[in-house]
């Protein structure tokens, strides 16, 4: 039976409705619901960044379960992109001959990459999209990581891909992990969309397929609060001790980690026991829904088993469009924007809402296709490094008046915080032409 010793804890904590004389402010007290299992490192609590106790045995039940060293985030995989980018560049050393740091990576990072990059000051040479590939694709290929490693003066301190991607997409990271291990250079993958690969019938996870670090966030695939998130490490890359994970994860971290979180990943865990079984069944039903949309019309991409990405022009309609006419009929999509609609089942949906999904897609009427595309992808002009262009004063103008202007910050929410522009490249008629499809309006440039 695997155990919940966080959820446990809380649970007996609260249950014996003590005088609370300790943080959070609401002492317990009901008002949105959870707030009597709401609470900070007490005695007998443990301590994230230094767990000796409770924390420390759920996550070596979570390690058990991935096949890893696995250390919790209570703050996304926003969290372990920073920690796993500092770790790598302290186990490379030094740059010799006076050579920056610099990470190779595909273009397709989420933004944090950027902010991680100017807090740690390090460069990015980027792989860039192949010809066709949206701005939040990049199809990175081992002979691509090959080209790119050999081409390099000074070693990276290592290679940094995106798989799945926002649309679906998955790289070949064993035929990548082999390519960086005879380069020396450690792999980083942003799993973020893939907590769930591990246990699929056979194994996708980044960590089975050579990868030296990765994040999943627990919250987009799995039954976990928003913010709940996995930092794994291989035992075989074996650069970094315990206690360089857990100072790299208090540096970037916040010193109250939410408990509800804490124990929602801890919860997870007698969930991620049956999940091969659960994933067994409800896969099906996700090829089912795929193959409903197929023969409706609907152009349906990417490889990633449990993401749907729907590309509605084939049917006359945008990706926008589309989200619209669905949440009409209470179906709420992830992800929107004029050439896909991307929704992400779990187990947790049940087939009869996928199969009501797939219905009400396919009674949709069909029009005339849009034959309309997304602006090519052209590699910008680098002025200055992420740093500088973080740190510099700024100015926000209209798209239009920025051309040859550098940019400051990363013009692009969440979803799919992948930025269109990278801050520190100037600003183009194409990056324009870019910026105005996707319907932003206004930059950060610097002064």
């Amino acid at each position: 039976m695997i155990k919940t010793p966080i959820c446990d804890f809380v649970k007996n904590y609260s249950a014996e409705d003590p005088v609370r004389l300790h943080m959070p402010g609401h002492k317990g007290k009901p008002v949105l619901g959870p707030e009597p299992l709401d609470i900070t490192e007490i005695d007998g609590a443990d301590d994230l960044y230094l767990p000796r106790g409770i924390i420390a045995e759920s996550e070596r039940i979570a390690g058990e379960l991935f096949g890893a060293d696995t250390y919790y985030s209570a703050e996304g995989s926003s969290l372990c992109i920073r920690a796993m980018l500092f770790l790598a560049m302290q186990a490379a050393g030094k740059p010799q001959n006076g050579a920056r740091f610099c990470l190779l990576s595909g273009r397709n990072a989420h933004k944090t990459l950027l902010y991680t990059a100017a807090l740690l000051d390090f460069d990015i040479a980027w792989l860039h999209p192949a010809a066709g590939d949206g701005y939040q694709s990049c199809t990175v290929t081992s002979k691509d990581v090959e080209q790119a490693l050999t081409g390099q003066k000074t070693p990276p301190f290592a290679v940094f891909l995106t798989s799945p991607d926002y649309v679906g997409n998955m790289a070949d990271l064993a035929a990548v992990a082999a390519v960086c291990r005879a380069h020396g250079v450690p792999l980083l993958v942003d799993n973020a969309h893939g907590a769930y690969l591990k246990f699929l019938e056979k194994s996708r996870h980044p960590i089975d397929l050579g990868a030296a670090m990765c994040c999943d966030s627990a919250h987009k695939t799995l039954p976990v609060l928003t913010g709940g998130a996995y930092l794994h490490l291989s035992s075989s890359w074996g650069k970094v001790s315990k206690n360089d994970v857990l100072a790299a994860l208090s540096l970037f971290g916040s010193t109250s980690p939410s408990y509800l979180i804490l124990q929602s990943l801890d919860a997870a865990n007698p969930y991620l026991s049956t999940l091969k079984d659960r994933l067994a069944f409800f896969l099906p039903h996700v090829e089912t829904l795929k193959s409903t949309l197929t023969a409706a019309g609907y152009t349906v991409t990417g490889d990633e088993p449990m993401k749907v990405t729907v590309r509605p022009r084939s049917r006359g309609c945008t990706g926008d469009e589309l989200a619209a006419l669905l949440r009409e009929k209470k179906i709420v999509v992830e992800y929107h924007d004029p050439d896909v609609a991307v929704l992400m089942p779990t187990p947790q949906n049940t087939p009869e809402e996928l199969a009501f999904v797939g219905q009400a897609l396919a009674n949709i009427p069909p029009r005339s296709p849009l034959f309309a595309a997304p602006p090519p992808y052209a590699v910008p002009r680098v002025a200055l490094s992420p740093r500088e262009a973080l740190f510099a004063p700024r100015k926000t103008v209209p798209v239009g008046k920025a051309v040859g202007r550098i940019l400051a910050d990363p013009a692009v929410s969440c979803p799919p915080a992948v930025p269109i522009l990278s801050c520190g490249e100037v600003v183009d008629e194409a990056a324009v032409e870019r910026f105005r499809y996707y319907g932003i309006k206004d930059l950060s440039v610097v002064k």
